[in-house]
C-alpha cells in the first residue's frame, strides 16, 4: 500500500511539473546561462573572491544540464544554483512572473505557515488562525519528507540562495525550507512548545485563510512613541519613500522633550541614502558626514592584453606595470573619491544619548546610516549584525521574462573595514531567544531602555 501511495505521489508531482510553463528553447536556455556568466565575468565587483576555474567548470557543466530541464522552473532553479556560487546579496536571479506564480514557501491550502530562524532552529513564526492549535506558534520543524530538517536545509535549500553573509543564509534557509511547486506535497514532522511530536502532510496550494496568529502587524513607514517619561522611540522602517521625512519632522516637537532616544532600524531594508541623511542630520552636530568608500571594476582592454605578459616581479616600483598586471587578472579596480556628505544644518539638533537598534533585516541604505553613526559618541548600536550586503546592481533581462542583477560596486567603511559578507556588528549584541519569541517579548528594546536609564544616572 505504501508503495502505491508513493508511486501515486511521484506520478502526481510529475504531472504538476509538466504543467509548469515550458516556453524556453534550448538555444534560449544556453543564451540565458551564458549571458549571466558573461556579465559576472565582466562586471561582478567581487570576482577576486571567486574560484575562477571552479566557476568556469560549473558553467561548462550547466551548458549540458540546462538543455535537459523539462520546464522553465527547473531551468531557472539551475540559474539560481549557479548564481548562489557567487555568495553575494546583491547578485540574484529573478524567475519570470508566470513561473514565480506557481511556487510557494508558505501556502498550503488550509494551512499557512511562516518560519523563522531562532537559535539555529526552524521555528513556526506565524500560522493561520484555524490551524494555530494544530501547529502552535513556537513549534520546531524536525524533519522534511523524512529527512532531518538541518540536513534538508543544507542539501536542498541553501545551494539555491545567493547571499553574502552566513547569518542571512541561515535565516533564508529556514524561511524557504518548504519551498516548492503548487500542487506538490511535503511531509513535516514538528515538536510543539509542549514537547509533543506530530506529523503533517501538506499540499502546496494557495492559502484559503488570511488571518494569522499572531496577527501580522502592518508595517508602518514611520512610528513614534514614548517608552517612558524620558525616552522617545522612533522606528524608521524604510528609506525608500521621501514621505518618511515630513512624517518624522512632524514629531520633532515631541522629540525635543526627550532626554534619550531609541532609533529602530531593524525593519529597514534600505532605499535612498539621502533620506537617511535628511533624518540623521537632526541628531548630530557635524556639518560633514563620511559614508562608505566605494570601488568598482576598471576595464581597459589594452591593459588586459598587455597584462597577459606582465609578471608580478615587473610591478615593483612600477605603477603602470601593476595596473596591467591586475587588468590581466580582471582585478583592476577604480576607487571612487569619498567626498563627505555636506549637512544642511537644521535650526535645532537633538544630540542626546541614543541607541540605534540593528537586526538582520537592516540593509543597504540603512547600513549606510549606521556607517555615518560610527564615530558618534552619543550613539550606541545594539541588537544583531546587519544584513551585510550593499552595492550597485547591474540589472539585465533573461529569456522569456526572467531577469538578473550583478553587483558592480564594493563598499567598505571609510577606513577600509569590510562589512559586506559580515554585517555591521552592533556594539552591544542582544539576541532573541525561543522563550522571548514564544512570550512575544523584545529583549533588544528592553535592553535599550535599561541601558539608557543607566546612562542617565
Amino acid at each position: 500500500m505504501k508503495y502505491k501511495i508513493l508511486l501515486f505521489s511521484l506520478l502526481l508531482s510529475s504531472l504538476l511539473m509538466a504543467q509548469m510553463p515550458s516556453e524556453l528553447s534550448n538555444a534560449e536556455k544556453v543564451f540565458g546561462l551564458s549571458k549571466f556568466w558573461q556579465e559576472v565575468n565582466y562586471n561582478f565587483v567581487y570576482l577576486d573572491k571567486v574560484d575562477r576555474k571552479a566557476w568556469d567548470d560549473y558553467y561548462l557543466e550547466l551548458i549540458d544540464e540546462v538543455q535537459k530541464t523539462s520546464n522553465d522552473y527547473e531551468y531557472y532553479r539551475l540559474l539560481e544554483k549557479f548564481c548562489a556560487k557567487l555568495k553575494d546579496g546583491h547578485t540574484d536571479i529573478y524567475m519570470p512572473e508566470a513561473v514565480r506564480n506557481q511556487v510557494t514557501d508558505t501556502e498550503f491550502g488550509k494551512y499557512r505557515i511562516i518560519l523563522t530562524n531562532i537559535d539555529g532552529k526552524p521555528i513556526v513564526k506565524a500560522v493561520n488562525r484555524s490551524s494555530s492549535t494544530e501547529i502552535p506558534v513556537g513549534s520546531e520543524i524536525l524533519k522534511v519528507d523524512g529527512m532531518d530538517a538541518r540536513k534538508h536545509i543544507e542539501e536542498n535549500v541553501k545551494p539555491y540562495i545567493s547571499t553574502s553573509a552566513d547569518h542571512i543564509l541561515e535565516d533564508w534557509g529556514v524561511s524557504r525550507m518548504l519551498h516548492g511547486v503548487l500542487g506538490t506535497q511535503v511531509k513535516i514532522e514538528f515538536r510543539t512548545p509542549k514537547n509533543e511530536v506530530k506529523s503533517l502532510s501538506l499540499t502546496r496550494e494557495k492559502a484559503i485563510e488570511e488571518e494569522m496568529i499572531p496577527e501580522q502587524p502592518k508595517r508602518e513607514l514611520f512610528e513614534f512613541k514614548w517608552l517612558n517619561k524620558n525616552t522617545a522611540y522612533i522606528s524608521l522602517n524604510s528609506f525608500g519613500y521621501d514621505s518618511i521625512v515630513p512624517m518624522f519632522e512632524a514629531k520633532l516637537p515631541e522629540i525635543a522633550k526627550a532626554k534619550s532616544l531609541v532609533i529602530d532600524l531593524r525593519k529597514n531594508t534600505g532605499g535612498n541614502t539621502n533620506i537617511g541623511v535628511d533624518i540623521l542630520k537632526y541628531f548630530v552636530n557635524d556639518i560633514l558626514l563620511y559614508g562608505s568608500q566605494s570601488y568598482t571594476r576598471k576595464h581597459l582592454a589594452s591593459y588586459k592584453a598587455w597584462g597577459r605578459w606582465t609578471k608580478e616581479s615587473d610591478t615593483i616600483d612600477n605603477p603602470g606595470a601593476k595596473e596591467t598586471f591586475l587588468a590581466g587578472k580582471d582585478l583592476l579596480m577604480h576607487g571612487f573619491e569619498n567626498q563627505p556628505w555636506k549637512i544642511d544644518r537644521p535650526a535645532v539638533s537633538y544630540v542626546i544619548p541614543t541607541v540605534v537598534l540593528v537586526g538582520h533585516n537592516t540593509a543597504s541604505a540603512a547600513e549606510d546610516f549606521l556607517i555615518f553613526t560610527d564615530n558618534q559618541k552619543h550613539m550606541t548600536t545594539m541588537g544583531e549584525p546587519s544584513f551585510g550586503s550593499t552595492g550597485q546592481p547591474l540589472i539585465f533581462e533573461l529569456p522569456k521574462g526572467g531577469a538578473a542583477r550583478v553587483c558592480t560596486k564594493k563598499d567598505t567603511y571609510p577606513d577600509g573595514r569590510e562589512f559586506v559578507g559580515y554585517g555591521i556588528q552592533p556594539e552591544i549584541v542582544v539576541k532573541k531567544t525561543l522563550r522571548d519569541f514564544i512570550n512575544n517579548e523584545d529583549p533588544v528594546l528592553k535592553e535599550a531602555i535599561r541601558y539608557l536609564a543607566e546612562k542617565s544616572l
